[in-house]
């Protein structure tokens, strides 16, 4: 800026010199001798050519001088006006460049200063706040390091009445922020290799997944050889829960069903349409597609609205045929596709084959795998698909909670999608797409279907 009060002053004076000695009036030259007074021609002066009665009538010769005088001015003048619009040019220039120089050195100074920020751990306000608004739909977030005392004090230094679940893994606790929000964290004991890697594996899917059935991470920790992840609340818990908790009062045989009482059958079809558009998503939309893995009922979480959503990101990998070689067998018994337990297969088709299972559960109120009276297990598919192909059977073996309280057609329908799905061999199983297609209009418009009541 220094150089603009400089260089302005300079153009200002240097114009106001060049129009001052150009706009001095043009004196006339000294009159010609009187007629009494003859010119005597010479070799220097020529005699004029001029026919006399054109020069009575010329202009003269100082007005010849003027017009040539006027015509300099204007070459000047133009002169003057090209110099001024580079010179404005090249003071413009340097304006913007100063502007993006400021822009770029303050947007440098915001990045180490939120470096700085995620190295100290960050307060979870902000955080909490992006999957109540627009949940940052097509957009890839980060998710942050957590300090281990912000932890502490959210759940009351883990004290069991904020314990929400318990599994293999470790605990689930309720967690409340400062601001008063809520959220789930999960407690991971182990520092083995296996753990590690599942921790971090969740941790890359669910930095880059963004979808409205698909868990939102908030952040992460580590301390010592826990490991912790920081999750959006779901109020009513996984679909395992809502399904197969045995309640007290039920273990004594006086309240009539024991289980999935607040599912009623639209809601049940709802959580299927939301497990297929999570995906749907996985398999159509992500670049390259991702395979879960590891679905199943404990693994679909519902927020206060029953909105369902996956989870568990663990052991989630991208899509293609993988073969035992570059994989390690994993998953739970009773969702396991049969291919990927006996030969190692897994593709898309390997999660189409857990959906399945999953709707035999809604439908049916029973665990993948159960135990007869003579303790021996077996498993739902194999027991259920007998019955599902008889339409005479079929409605005695829908959950009692819901039984009578649909459609028979729209029954048939949805038990038609679920054998498809646990077929034993994969190319006769369905795309999630097909599936999800199938399910919309047995949901209605309210739950998110398209099924007018």
């Amino acid at each position: 800026m220094n150089l603009l009060v400089l260089v302005i002053p300079i153009w200002v004076f240097a114009s106001s010199s060049w129009v001052s000695a150009y706009a001095r009036p043009v004196w006339p030259d000294p009159p010609l001798p009187a007629a009494s007074e003859p010119l005597i021609p010479t070799e220097k002066q020529p005699s004029s050519q001029i026919p006399s009665e054109m020069a009575a009538h010329s202009p003269g010769v100082p007005e010849v001088k003027i017009v040539h005088h006027q015509d300099l001015n204007k070459r000047i003048l133009i002169a003057l006006i090209a110099a001024s619009s580079l010179l404005g040019g090249i003071l413009l220039s340097l304006f913007c460049f100063c502007i993006y120089r400021r822009k770029k050195l303050k947007k440098s100074n915001s990045k180490s200063q939120h470096s700085q920020d995620a190295a100290k751990g960050l307060s979870l306000g902000p955080i909490l706040g992006r999957f109540n608004s627009s949940r940052m739909a097509g957009k890839k977030g980060s998710v942050a390091f957590i300090e281990y005392q912000l932890l502490v004090a959210a759940t009351n230094n883990f004290q069991d009445n904020n314990v929400l679940g318990e599994g293999g893994f470790g605990r689930v606790y309720k967690a409340r922020f400062s601001d008063n929000v809520l959220a789930a964290v999960k407690r991971l004991h182990g520092g083995n290799q296996d753990a590690r890697r599942e921790f971090e594996n969740e941790v890359d899917w669910l930095s880059k997944i963004q979808h409205q059935n698909v868990v939102s991470l908030l952040g992460y920790c580590v301390h010592g050889d826990t490991r912790f992840l920081v999750y959006e609340m779901m109020h009513n818990g996984s679909l395992e829960s809502q399904l197969h908790v045995l309640l007290l009062t039920d273990l004594i045989g006086t309240l009539g069903p024991s289980h999935g009482s607040a599912l009623t059958w639209h809601l049940r079809m709802k959580i299927a349409l939301d497990v297929a558009r999570g995906l749907e998503f996985l398999h159509e939309r992500c670049n390259p597609p991702v395979i879960h893995r590891d679905l199943k009922s404990s693994n679909i979480l519902m927020d206060s609205n029953f909105n369902a959503k996956l989870s568990d990101f663990g052991l989630a990998i991208t899509g293609g045929n993988q073969s035992k070689e570059n994989i390690k067998l994993s998953g739970t018994l009773g969702y396991v596709a049969p291919e990927y337990l006996l030969d190692g297969k897994l593709t898309d088709k390997s999660d189409v084959y857990a959906f399945g299972v999953i709707l035999l559960e809604l439908l049916m109120g029973r665990k993948p795998v159960e135990k007869n009276a003579s303790s021996h297990c077996y498993s739902l598919v194999t027991w259920a698909m007998p019955q599902l192909t008889d339409r005479s059977k079929l409605p005695n073996i829908v959950d009692p909670v819901i039984r009578n309280s649909m459609d028979l057609k729209h029954l048939f329908q949805v038990a038609a999608v679920a054998v498809l799905c646990v077929q034993q061999e994969p190319s006769y199983r369905p795309l999630i797409t097909d599936v999800l297609h199938s399910l919309i209009p047995l949901v209605p418009i309210e739950l998110g279907g398209s099924l007018r009541g």
